[in-house]
């Protein structure tokens, strides 16, 4: 399986991800996977959903499982038979411009403070963050380089004055060598999980609820573009969506926009009447 990954191009992470996924399907029945088939993977969906598994969680599980049989095992009749489960259309959760100020005001690390600013500033994935290099900050076109993200492509964000004057005051103190966030080992990433943990430490300082995560960072990076006019298709490639239609998302929650639009009501002229 590794192999037919390697060969395909995958990234480090999804093949991570898929081995991890095929390995506890096996280890839930006991039995090597290339045994098991459609009724064991139908029982073991109905786990992950005792569970309490959504959608978002349960599909790269599927993904893994449908690229285990339809390639690895070259079992089309399965893999076609493995559907994905259907994803609940909810609005992402986006932070106003004073609680995203809260949030970062509550982090105690330098380093995690830095890290999560620059998220929000770039509108980064926290895979993306993570992976900076000090040579992926140009100032000279003011842009931030990232490279390989989702998909396996390399894009340009913006880079701002702030956040650019941020980066320098911390490079100054932390001396990064080679990872602009640098884990235990220097010469290895910040690890995802521990960004993780540090904004959910963070937002429950901060009094921001439950459902603040890294990624609400992104969210809330995208809808305050918009809420400021900027082309909806200019964020697509600041977010590096290959879609317009992940992008459009935010258009939903997008308050401050949807309060500067009229509505057609108000071209009428309304008789007191009606409101009485």
């Amino acid at each position: 399986m590794l192999e037919d990954m390697a060969l395909r191009n995958m990234s480090p992470n999804t093949q991570k991800v898929y081995v991890y996924a095929v390995a506890n399907f096996a280890r839930f029945f006991g039995v090597s996977p290339d045994k098991l088939g459609l009724e064991d993977i139908r029982l073991y969906r109905l786990h992950l959903i005792e569970r309490g598994l959504k959608a978002t969680s349960i599909n790269p599980i599927v993904g893994a499982l449908r690229f285990f049989y339809g390639v690895t095992l070259d079992r089309k009749d399965i893999a076609t038979d493995i559907p994905f489960a259907r994803k609940e259309d909810t609005l992402p959760a986006v932070l106003s411009a004073s609680e995203v100020m809260q949030l970062l005001e509550a982090v105690s690390s330098l380093k995690m403070r830095v890290a999560l600013t620059t998220t929000y500033a770039a509108g980064l994935r926290v895979s993306e963050v993570v992976t900076l290099m000090a040579k992926d900050v140009n100032s000279r076109r003011m842009v931030l380089h990232v490279r390989q993200a989702k998909g396996r492509k390399d894009r340009y964000t913006l880079l701002s004055d702030q956040l650019l004057l941020i980066l320098r005051r911390y490079y100054k103190i932390s001396r990064p060598q080679l990872y602009l966030f640098p884990g235990s080992e220097p010469s290895q990433p910040l690890s995802t999980r521990a960004v993780q943990r540090a904004c959910r430490k963070a937002a429950d300082e901060a009094g921001l609820g439950n459902n603040v995560t890294v990624h609400t960072l992104r969210h809330s990076f995208a809808t305050h573009l918009l809420e400021q006019g900027v082309d909806i298709r200019v964020i697509q490639q600041l977010l590096g969506h290959r879609h317009i239609t992940s992008t459009a998302r935010y258009a939903q929650v997008a308050t401050d926009a949807i309060r500067q639009i009229q509505s057609p009501l108000e071209r009428l002229i309304i008789d007191e009447n009606l409101a009485s």
